[in-house]
């Protein structure tokens, strides 16, 4: 039978996958709507099978902060080429994935792919977007988190390949305008300068032994006496704090200050008792986790 250019425009509207797609599927089915659907579902999932074992190093994070600050969310997806992810296809699938978490509240990737947003199902959106796009897609992880006492804040660099999330704990009394500017800069730092914990008691024990063994093996190399090189590892071991630690990391604006100095000015000026108790910080150049 012939097909129609409404019955592939119809198509188009209702999976958003290309023309010559959408008539291949129609022709395929006899014009029957609902079987042209199946169709690209199941090229979708011929798709996402065949390159299941790609990489998957490129993509987009995302944010959105919630309940006037009480609630964040943080969202990496990730796709194989730069382009795909600069798409307004990519783009648009990841931000209703964004929307699906913020509606949801899933616990988790799997409970998130089996949920559903104004009547999509998140797991066929992600198939159909595989089969139209033709690359791997990959909704990579997400932080929903709400606080009752506090609030978070949100940066994403230019480009949207970085994001990061703060908490702030004791926030409800605080100068808003003030406190959102104090921790953007603090959020911006946290992309820049990429560190690994919050405070140095969250630092592993196992960690911190090898930077010290490493240390020291450097040290006796130099040719340092072997009783000296604890008392020299100690000291280094507190410098590495000050560049994985956030809260012990030089403030890049003022480097005559920590960020727990900055913290600190602003509770004194504000007569406030603000903390910053989490980070999240993702990238997607970074290793998977």
């Amino acid at each position: 039978m012939a097909i129609t250019a409404s019955q592939v425009k119809e198509l188009r509207d209702k999976t958003g996958s290309g023309m010559m797609d959408c008539k291949k599927a129609l022709v395929e089915s006899d014009g029957d709507l609902e079987k042209a659907i199946e169709i690209l579902r199941k090229k979708g999932a011929s798709v996402a099978a065949k390159r299941a074992e790609r990489d998957v190093n490129e993509g987009i994070v995302l944010t959105k902060i919630l309940e006037d600050g009480k609630t964040g969310l943080i969202l990496e997806v990730n796709c194989e080429t730069d382009f795909v992810a600069n798409s307004d296809d990519f783009v648009n699938f990841s931000n209703f994935i964004l929307d699906a978490v913020a509606e949801n509240r899933p616990a988790n990737l799997e409970e998130l792919v089996s949920s559903e947003l104004n009547g999509k199902s998140v797991e066929a959106e992600l198939t159909n977007i595989i089969g139209k796009i033709g690359e791997k897609i990959e909704i990579s992880r997400f932080i929903l988190e709400t606080t009752d006492n506090g609030k978070y804040v949100d940066y994403i660099h230019a480009g949207a390949k970085l994001g990061v999330l703060l908490r702030v704990e004791n926030a409800t009394d605080s100068d808003t305008e003030k406190l959102d500017s104090v921790f953007k800069d603090i959020a911006m730092q946290t992309a820049a300068m990429k560190p690994l914990f919050l405070i140095r008691d969250e630092v592993p024990t196992e960690v911190i032994e090898k930077e010290k063994d490493i240390y020291k093996e450097v040290l006796r190399k130099e040719g340092k006496p072997e009783q000296m090189l604890d008392k020299i590892a100690e000291g280094k071991i507190n410098k590495y704090f000050k560049e994985v630690c956030l809260i012990e990391q030089a403030y890049v604006k003022d480097n005559s200050k920590s960020i727990k100095d900055v913290i600190a000015d602003f509770n004194k000026e504000n007569s406030a008792d603000v903390k910053l108790t989490a980070f999240y910080r993702y990238h997607t150049l970074d290793e998977k986790k």
